[in-house]
């Protein structure tokens, strides 16, 4: 066992351990080169992608029609959708190897480009696009757009033909329907059996030309599935969802359709009798591939999110004023608006002249010992201890995020119970931890500049699971890991960590386990003050600051969770216990510039002190289920939002 310099990638061809070769890039990237993208393969699969997803960002003064002229799409793949709004800087691609070819030899797409993060190669993403972006063409934009105002909905799990989401006449108000996925099988809720199979096109709907992968239906093709499965009056909803392929909504509950009648179901226990503007509004919907469900701790939201936005967009009228929701979120990257997808988002707000709003989650962390924060004075030191446990199966993620003026800073890990393998990076330094076959364990990627944000870096502390059923696996250490920063410079120095989002979703069962930071100082306790941050507590462990890392754009709304009924003194009552507070209960806590402390808005995700959750819209027509969440708080707000357009 030794430490090992990173290799040069067998996809991009980059000598990841070159001097400067990580700066400025996705550690991300660099890691699912040194370990094979064996983090994201189904377990027994190791098939090398053909094609990575990744979302770019482009200079000032470049858009997406510059670089579709300048490439080829033999190599760069951008769905079309991409050009029906001019001057976007931002996009998602498919890129084969030769992109990256043109990109070490300097080729004019590299000039264009000022940085790009991976998206999640599993499955069809490695493919070719079926259609894309071709030079000197422009895309017409798709039929049968919806007039606004429209609720865009982003999430997993819809049920299409459930009667809340249906008009006076018994049609579904789901206008356009895009589901991500192109195959059915393997570990996906509901699927039946375990083999991977392309969806029927006949059944699921055809591949969106506008976006070149997945499976989309019109409200017209569900209502016709809705009628040959209705028989006397009454539509038979499970066989329905069966033809079109949706084998996910034989559960009872599922996150979409919950999240989608907080937001346009008539009636509800929040507003009994119900019959605003929101529930009878038309829809567009998109269903997250369920790679992106399986996966929490993000790695393919940056892709899928983008395109699903770019969807609804593309299927609304040019005048049609649009509310999105996006119930989903991480805990890692920057937090202050500058992450790739934010950054798009942003843009496409910007562009769109105001007429789509975008609201979002403001994360159920704030209990989860997943952020660290502390300001180190020259020559001072701080010991963070991260507990990683035993039985995860998934990889971990510890994200630190220093500004500009930390090129002093030095980072030391030390593995549980190993400090013979205790290893000190400086900004511009990387490697990895290697077993006896040279297969990595683990990775620190320390660069100068990040392509994960625009303000200072990010050092990436990656870990590989702690228990496999996999023969040959490498596995990392469970237990506590000790990681050092010492300031070594002369001027202060601000800086947070954040473990990534490692949690089970609803209905999956990948055997991921949260890892956690750990302090003696921390209160645990549960006491009635003991659930917020205290200004004298001097623990680096800090529930301020601990957002959804999509929640940190200037023109998005993030909401974060009340009680409906309170009891008790207000500070202690009024907020969720797993959400963001609003105003932050410790606002003198140091931060970077342009770090989120705050959601810019509440509404209800538990219904009293005892009661957690809400309950809303179950899989089947007339069923309720209830889940606790500021993913419930979001849909509120686009509720208020597309109400106050109606």
């Amino acid at each position: 066992m030794s430490w090992a310099p990173l290799p040069r990638g067998r996809f991009t061809g980059i000598d990841w351990s070159a001097p400067g070769a990580i700066d400025g890039m996705d550690p991300y990237l660099a890691w699912a080169e040194a370990d094979g993208f064996v983090g994201y393969h189904r377990p027994g699969h190791h098939d090398q992608p053909k094609w990575l997803p990744i979302v770019i960002g482009l200079r000032e003064g470049a858009d997406v029609r510059a670089l579709v002229n300048a490439s080829s799409s033999r190599w760069l793949q951008i769905p079309q959708a991409y050009l029906l709004i001019p001057g976007l800087r931002h996009c998602t691609a498919r890129v084969s190897r030769r992109f990256f070819d043109h990109w070490r030899k300097g080729h004019v797409v590299r000039s264009l480009i000022e940085r790009f993060e991976l998206g999640l190669p599993v499955d069809q993403h490695t493919s070719a696009l079926k259609d894309c972006c071709h030079r000197h063409q422009q895309p017409l934009p798709p039929p049968q757009r919806v007039p606004g105002p429209v609720l865009g909905l982003i999430d997993g799990g819809l049920a299409v033909a459930n009667s809340a989401f249906r008009d006076a006449a018994g049609r579904t108000r789901v206008k356009h329907f895009w589901r991500q996925d192109n195959l059915y099988g393997g570990p996906w809720p509901g699927s039946p059996d375990h083999a991977r199979v392309p969806l029927d096109p006949t059944r699921a709907g055809p591949t969106p030309p506008d976006l070149g992968y997945g499976h989309a239906l019109t409200g017209h093709a569900i209502d016709n599935a809705m009628a040959r499965y209705t028989r006397r009056g009454q539509l038979d909803e499970d066989a329905l969802y069966r033809h079109l392929q949706l084998w996910d909504l034989a559960r009872p509950v599922n996150h979409g359709t919950h999240v989608c009648g907080l937001a346009t179901a008539p009636g509800g226990l929040l507003a009994p009798g119900l019959n605003d503007f929101a529930s009878r509004c038309p829809v567009i919907a998109v269903q997250l591939d369920w790679a992106n469900v399986l996966d929490t701790s993000g790695g393919a939201m940056n892709v899928s999110v983008l395109d699903a936005l770019h969807y609804i967009v593309a299927h609304a009228a040019d005048d049609a004023e649009i509310v999105v929701n996006v119930s989903w979120g991480t805990l890692a990257g920057p937090h202050d608006g500058t992450s790739l997808l934010e950054a798009a988002m942003d843009e496409l707000i910007e562009r769109l002249g105001g007429r789509l709003q975008i609201a979002v989650p403001a994360g159920n962390a704030y209990q989860s010992r997943t952020h660290a924060n502390a300001t180190l004075a020259p020559r001072e030191a701080l010991d963070l201890h991260w507990r990683v446990q035993p039985d995860d199966r998934t990889q971990s993620f510890l994200e630190i995020w220093l500004p500009a003026n930390a090129a002093g800073v030095a980072i030391t890990v030390q593995p549980p119970e190993r400090p013979a393998q205790a290893v000190t990076l400086r900004p511009g330094e990387s490697g990895m931890w290697v077993d006896a076959r040279g297969v990595p364990q683990w990775t620190l990627i320390y660069p100068t500049t990040t392509a994960l944000g625009a303000h200072g870096t990010c050092a990436l502390l990656a870990l590989e699971p702690s228990f496999s059923r996999e023969p040959g696996r490498a596995l990392a250490p469970f237990g506590v890991w000790q990681v050092r920063l010492h300031n070594q410079g002369r001027a202060p120095v601000t800086f947070d960590a954040y473990v990534e989002r490692d949690d089970v979703a609803l209905g999956m069962n990948t055997g991921a386990r949260q890892s956690y930071f750990e302090d003696r100082h921390y209160d645990t306790q549960g006491n009635l003050g003991g659930w917020i941050d205290h200004a004298g507590n001097p623990t680096p462990i800090r529930r301020s600051g601990v957002f959804n890392s999509l929640s940190t754009g200037q023109r998005t709304v993030s909401a974060g969770g009340t009680r409906a009924t309170d009891s008790g003194p207000e500070r202690l009552s009024r907020f969720a216990r797993y959400s963001p507070q609003k105003p932050s209960p410790d606002p003198q806590r140091p931060q970077r510039p342009g770090v989120k402390p705050a959601p810019d808005t509440l509404a209800p995700s538990d219904s009293n002190t005892a009661l957690w959750g809400l309950r809303s819209t179950g899989s089947l027509s007339g069923s309720t289920v209830r889940l606790a969440g500021t993913s419930s708080s979001a849909p509120q707000v686009a509720r208020r939002l597309l109400n106050a357009l109606g």
